[in-house]
């Protein structure tokens, strides 16, 4: 039996929603003859599977195998098409596109005047919805019947092309340029980490400020300026910089609400810069501007305006509730979010299609955090292990290690000494193998290896030496972002007051009344 989730057919199939199969079905009807009937059966074996079956569609006796190959090809494209053809009217590229190709239609058939007008027309509805790089083909098109043909359409049309090719040129370089960096800057952060060092800050630094050198911010339209905005929060998330984070987040966000066309446009950047934004909040632990955009971000999603996909749907829902983790985390009211937890768990298998590993662990990450708070620490444990067992989180290390770690410390509160000496062992290990390990993480296993070699009338004074050395190291610029994965500062006071490390989290948030 094939793996279902590598037969792209099947997955397209499973994708579907009601209408799109009905849609799909009268498109298919269409197109119905004695010698194609096999591809329709085909769809409705692969529609009542649960899995892909190359056994059982065989099996049905409708279908050869050395036919299978090209009749699912066949089939993934009427699919396609038909969708193509459902598409709502709302959506400006499709509409763009379908002009140029109408557009084509008529210079094809030799009617330059015609398709020269249609093109206009796009060119005009492409620069007000800032497409320009459907601008620029247009231009470059009308650029070509114009070289060609004896149109007499306007005089001077040949240098007004030529000024606009050379404007959306110059502009669509620009914005390729931004992007680059933004993407080299995502590579950097993947293969090596946040910065380390005042050596690291100075190259990336360095790198960053090459690449921007000669552009001129005040000269941007909506897309370049999307594009400074993100590659300043690559940037700044690299090196750690969290008012700078904040700053360019809340630049990108703004953007978007100052042109709220745009919002329905580009669905997925404005879903990004959102959870940069709240994320960057959540790094400063400004509360009150966290809940203010978090519901300003809920509300836009709901608005009937805002176009609804499975992809938007995945990605509104892993935004927007890890969130609503974050902002419980921050305030320290792990109980009141418990009730998230059977929600996120019931849609993260809704969305399984569209989120990778790496974000279903997040969510088990804080759905840990979140037993912590409440001390249920076999739950805890229990998801922790979820990501510990996981072999598949290459790039992400640090969420690794952390978990790990977390879990030490609930070993440690649940009293299980054989089972923290054991686990105190394989984390050492893996942290040996880290090539991002932080001073928080070293001095937090050396920590816990002693833990059980101190006197029970010495632990508190130990607990209070940590305490310190961790404060100081809060202050640190490299190692302050570990303490947002985990708050052993807030759990050490609970520890050294004997209170609930809720209690200690929720009175912190109250005191900072940003």
């Amino acid at each position: 039996m094939a793996n279902h989730q590598k037969d792209f057919l099947f997955v397209l199939i499973k994708s579907l929603s009601k209408s799109e199969k009905r849609q799909f079905k009268i498109f298919a009807s269409r197109l119905e003859t004695s010698s194609n009937t096999k591809f329709i059966e085909l769809f409705n074996i692969l529609d009542k599977s649960e899995v892909y079956d190359e056994k059982l569609i065989l099996k049905s006796g409708v279908i050869q195998k050395v036919q299978l190959s090209n009749l699912k090809s066949y089939l993934y494209k009427q699919i396609l098409v038909s969708i193509r053809l459902n598409i709502p009217s709302q959506n400006i590229r499709y509409q763009l596109r379908e002009q140029m190709d109408f557009a084509v239609i008529l210079y094809n058939k030799g009617l330059y005047k015609q398709s020269l007008k249609i093109l206009d027309k796009t060119k005009q509805q492409a620069l007000e919805n800032d497409e320009k790089y459907m601008a620029y083909e247009i231009v470059e098109f009308e650029k070509l019947i114009e070289s060609q043909y004896i149109t007499r359409s306007i005089q001077g049309r040949a240098d007004e092309l030529v000024v606009q090719a050379k404007e959306l040129n110059y502009r669509n370089t620009i914005s390729s340029k931004l992007s680059n960096l933004s993407l080299q800057l995502y590579g950097i952060m993947l293969k090596t980490g946040y910065v380390k060092s005042d050596a690291e800050y100075k190259y990336i630094d360095d790198y960053f400020n090459r690449h921007i050198a000669k552009l001129d911010e005040s000269k941007f339209g909506f897309r370049e300026k999307y594009w400074f905005y993100n590659a300043n929060l690559w940037r700044s998330f690299l090196v750690q910089d969290f008012l700078a984070s904040y700053k360019f987040a809340y630049k990108w966000v703004q953007l978007f609400y100052d042109n709220p066309n745009m919002i329905y446009l580009n669905p997925v950047f404005f879903l990004k810069g959102n959870h940069y934004f709240l994320e960057s909040l959540y790094m400063l632990k400004y509360k009150s501007n966290f809940k203010k955009y978090l519901n300003l971000l809920e509300e836009t999603i709901a608005d009937p305006k805002f176009p609804t996909n499975d992809n938007l749907a995945s990605l509104s829902f892993l935004y927007v509730y890890n969130n609503k983790l974050n902002l419980h985390i921050l305030e320290g009211t792990f109980a009141e979010s418990e009730y998230l937890i059977p929600e996120i768990l019931s849609k993260l298998k809704i969305h399984s299609e569209h989120l990778d590993e790496h974000h279903e662990m997040v969510f088990f990450y804080k759905i840990a955090s979140i037993y912590f708070g409440v001390e249920k620490y076999n739950e805890c444990i229990n998801y922790l292990d979820k990501i510990i067992n996981n072999k598949n989180l290459t790039m992400r290390e640090d969420l690794m290690c952390f978990a790990r770690l977390l879990s030490l410390i609930a070993h440690y509160e649940l009293g299980k000494d054989y089972y923290l000496e054991n686990h105190l062992k394989s984390t050492y290990k893996f942290l040996l193998k880290m090539n991002d390990l932080h001073e928080v993480q070293k001095e937090i296993i050396k920590f816990l290896r002693n833990l059980n070699n101190f006197y029970p009338a010495d632990i508190k004074k130990e607990f209070k030496k940590m305490h310190a050395r961790f404060v100081e190291l809060e202050k640190n610029t490299y190692e302050k972002r570990a303490f947002l994965y985990l708050d052993i500062i807030s759990w050490l006071e609970s520890k050294i007051e004997n209170r609930k490390i809720a209690d200690i989290i929720k009175e912190k948030a109250k005191l900072n009344n940003r």
